[in-house]
């Protein structure tokens, strides 16, 4: 593969914040936009690679192909170039820290995703990440994440987020069941409700994506 290569970091240093639910959604939809992509655990929890595991020992005709690879530590920077030979686009689940692996995946990055649930605790949280994003010359996506259906917290969080001058994802991400109930089957939720509104979402969520790494 060429330097075309791409990579999404997702981060933010609050734990809880759903950056495993989205690395995992987003894969299959950029698989179904026509992507090679590469999974890369690099959170000490290992969540997305439990989930994959579910999904490998799972697997059904229509579960859509990834890789995933699980490093850490110096060895992380080979490990991207590697990935980059091998897949179109690479989306790295980092650690709630700013330590050496989250650095390295975030300074590797061609475009940073940080999901920021409706609290002034994500917003405040959002800081070091942006700076560090900022600092490298990465740009930065916010996405409001987990957001409930009904009330006002969406502009005021969309207002909260422009105060720190962030993009903000058009998309918002809702607070739905339906991810989790997929990611138990090992599946994305394309996979597994293709016509449930957390569906639509994740598809737009990666088109915007994908026309900011173009």
């Amino acid at each position: 593969m060429t330097a075309a290569a791409r990579v999404l970091t997702i981060a933010q240093q609050k734990g809880g914040a759903g950056k495993t639910t989205l690395a995992a959604h987003l894969a299959v939809a950029f698989v179904r936009l026509g992507r090679r992509v590469a999974l890369l655990d690099i959170d000490p929890q290992a969540s997305l690679a439990a989930w994959f595991k579910l999904r490998s020992a799972h697997a059904k005709p229509k579960i859509d192909p990834l890789m995933l690879s699980e490093i850490a530590g110096w060895r992380l920077g080979t490990e991207i170039s590697r990935l980059k030979a091998q897949s179109d686009l690479i989306i790295i689940d980092s650690p709630p820290h700013a330590e050496t692996e989250a650095k390295i995946a975030v300074r590797s990055a061609n475009l940073v995703l940080v999901p920021v649930q409706p609290s002034p605790m994500d917003v405040w949280a959002t800081g070091p990440t942006v700076e560090l994003a900022r600092a490298a010359g990465v740009p930065v996506l916010a996405v409001l994440n987990r957001v409930p259906p009904r009330g006002t917290i969406v502009e005021q969080m969309r207002s909260a987020l422009a105060a720190h001058h962030l993009a903000i994802a058009t998309t918002v991400i809702g607070n739905r069941i339906a991810f989790a109930a997929s990611m138990l089957a090992g599946q994305s939720i394309l996979e597994h409700a293709p016509r449930a509104a957390a569906a639509r979402e994740i598809k737009a969520l990666a088109e915007e994506i994908a026309a900011r790494l173009a």
